[in-house]
């Protein structure tokens, strides 16, 4: 790769990262900052607390600490990540999915009665919500059991501080991991579809078909990662993660590690034995603990899994 190369790719993972602003498939969409300034607001109000808005919203210590400028790092370097590595590759889903329908056409020949195109969208949705939201949860729940994994996922926890940008502070290789799975999962749930509806809806069809996503985003998911104590009913947050019990997952106490794991639903971590509802926790500090210190640069959070794998392997 030429220099020039290089630096067109920067350029366009910039303009990536940035593009997420008014992307409404991103989490950070501004529709979504919108909702989420109305729901912290909310909150606000509720518990009357006159520090609350302001100091877990706007103040200096969530958005111009060095953790936040972690955040913000990571987000652009794994842009460049992405347009270097991973995005040549997402045609590997839809190629997945062509090859799953066409591997039940042969299998199991034309099906007789296919589904309408309103109910192979519908179905669709409802079904890839639940296998992606499952998919991203083993990955997660591997990532914090495996010692391996756990070293670069350490890098999402390190955050000392939360704000929307901390859901993009991942390092690269925990990135890499999660578009394998992403990609599995549409390939193989969108080729299904594909031929139970006689392969008479586009595969690109599929792409934007999810009000679930657009409504998770809508209630709050930026939120998630934030100081804003976000709730829902007690019953509720066995069934849905509620901003606050992920909140809870980067809890720095010992009680709440490995807990609350799942993305969407809470179904998961109940099913698991991994559930926290947010009646539980009172006080709550977020980081590593004593690790924080081996993360706080963006430097650190990029090679730190690197170093604590070998020094590992060498005491071996």
């Amino acid at each position: 790769m030429t220099i020039q190369e290089l630096y067109n790719s920067l350029i366009e993972s910039v303009y990536l990262a940035v593009g997420y602003f008014s992307n409404p498939s991103k989490r950070i969409y501004l529709g979504y900052w919108a909702s989420s300034i109305l729901l912290a607001a909310y909150v606000f109000f509720k518990t009357k607390d006159k520090n609350t808005f302001l100091k877990n919203t706007l103040s200096k210590h969530v958005w111009f600490s060095s953790s936040a400028f972690t955040d913000y790092g990571l987000l652009i370097f794994n842009s460049l990540i992405k347009v270097l590595f991973i995005a040549p590759f997402a045609i590997l889903g839809l190629r997945l999915s062509f090859g799953t329908s066409e591997w039940m056409g042969m299998h199991f020949g034309l099906i007789t009665l296919p589904l309408s195109p309103f109910w192979t969208i519908l179905f669709y949705t409802l079904v890839i919500t639940i296998v992606n939201d499952f998919v991203v949860f083993i990955t997660h729940y591997l990532m914090h059991i495996i010692p391996f994994l756990w070293e670069f996922h350490k890098t999402h926890h390190s955050a000392t501080v939360l704000n929307p940008i901390t859901q993009y502070r991942i390092h690269p290789f925990e990135l890499i991991i999660n578009n394998a799975g992403a990609m599995l999962s549409f390939g193989l749930v969108t080729g299904v579809f594909d031929y139970l509806s006689n392969y008479h809806i586009h595969p690109f069809t599929f792409l934007g078909a999810n009000v679930f996503s657009a409504v998770f985003l809508f209630w709050g998911a930026n939120l998630r990662h934030s100081h804003v104590r976000l709730t829902y009913f007690n019953w509720l947050e066995y069934v849905l993660i509620s901003p606050f019990q992920h909140q809870i997952h980067h809890s720095n106490n010992s009680k709440h590690y490995n807990k609350n794991m799942g993305s969407k639903l809470a179904i998961w971590d109940w099913l698991f034995g991994t559930l926290v509802r947010s009646e539980e926790v009172d006080e709550l500090n977020v980081g590593l603990g004593e690790e924080d210190k081996d993360y706080n640069s963006f430097l650190k959070n990029l090679f730190m899994p690197f170093l604590k794998i070998c020094s590992f392997l060498k005491k071996k």
